[in-house]
């Protein structure tokens, strides 16, 4: 054990001696009950950064979370919830599921405070934690919309298409696709509002036509002339010719096609993995089901 690991654990031993003294029969006679409650709190706080700083993560979460129950008692709902979020970064290093834990905690309180901005934003860190550490998409998707609830109410419309448009390319991927084209199509018409943000529309309508793709072809169809009267720039975009000749490829059963016409594509524009995905599972439908319109 390290020297700062030693004198961590020897602070966290103090803290509950003080703790314990406070308690005790000779705090409550003489008085002294909340200047022992602060030294205890001092001691934890100091244990907790002497854990980060010998690199002992867990340790440190412990340490913030003491610290975060006995600000709490003390009537500092700020800083109880700040100590969670600070237990929850400790954590995130080695116990994904502890760090969920303590955000949740500490939403709960920002929440109580009316604070719904930092609530969405502790949402959407959540939501990344279930994305990139645990692959859990599902409950990324729930967090991801309440992050986004939270946004909405406060007003914030660009953080919460943000945390939408994870929702849809996670649905689409769970082959949730109705979902998908709801939300694309929401974010792609709030787009079209404003005169900085217009161009970003033709890209959730190309991911909104190939959900429809994904569904019906006929669908598909119509969503391409229905968004192309919506904005009539989408209808030169490359994007839109894409569509529309992968439409027509499928209708002649032509697989060959449309495959040529996704690589003469990815040439010039390289599609990510999300487009790749959705393509690949088409081009799979196509060929299973031939007959398909």
């Amino acid at each position: 054990m390290g020297d700062n690991e030693q004198k961590a654990m020897a602070l966290m031993a103090e803290a509950e001696k003080k703790l314990t003294q406070q308690k005790g029969f000779f705090g409550s006679l003489f008085g002294g009950g909340s200047n022992r409650l602060d030294e205890a709190l001092e001691c934890y706080k100091r244990a907790a950064n002497m854990f980060k700083m010998a690199k002992n993560w867990g340790q440190a979460g412990k340490a913030f979370c003491e610290a975060a129950n006995l600000h709490s008692k003390g009537g500092s709902p700020h800083d109880s919830a700040t100590s969670y979020v600070d237990a929850s970064n400790c954590f995130k290093k080695v116990d994904p599921n502890e760090a969920v834990s303590c955000l949740l905690k500490a939403i709960e309180i920002y929440t109580e405070m009316g604070r719904f901005q930092i609530a969405a934003k502790h949402h959407q860190s959540i939501a990344e934690m279930y994305e990139n550490e645990a692959n859990d998409l599902q409950r990324a998707v729930q967090h991801y919309e309440k992050a986004a609830d939270y946004f909405r109410g406060e007003e914030s419309t660009s953080s919460a298409n943000k945390c939408m448009l994870k929702v849809a390319q996670y649905a689409a991927q769970l082959e949730e696709y109705d979902k998908a084209i709801q939300i694309y199509e929401q974010v792609a018409t709030s787009c079209l509002d404003s005169s900085l943000l217009k161009y970003s529309a033709k890209e959730y309508f190309f991911r909104a036509s190939l959900c429809h793709l994904s569904v019906d072809l006929l669908n598909a169809q119509h969503a391409l002339e229905k968004y192309s009267e919506q904005y009539p720039a989408f209808q030169d975009s490359r994007e839109y010719k894409l569509v529309k000749n992968l439409c027509e490829h499928l209708e002649e059963q032509n697989i060959e096609g449309f495959t040529d016409s996704v690589k003469e594509y990815d040439s010039i524009s390289r599609l990510d993995q999300w487009y790749t995905t959705i393509l690949l599972r088409i081009k799979k439908q196509a060929n299973d089901n031939p007959d398909l319109r």
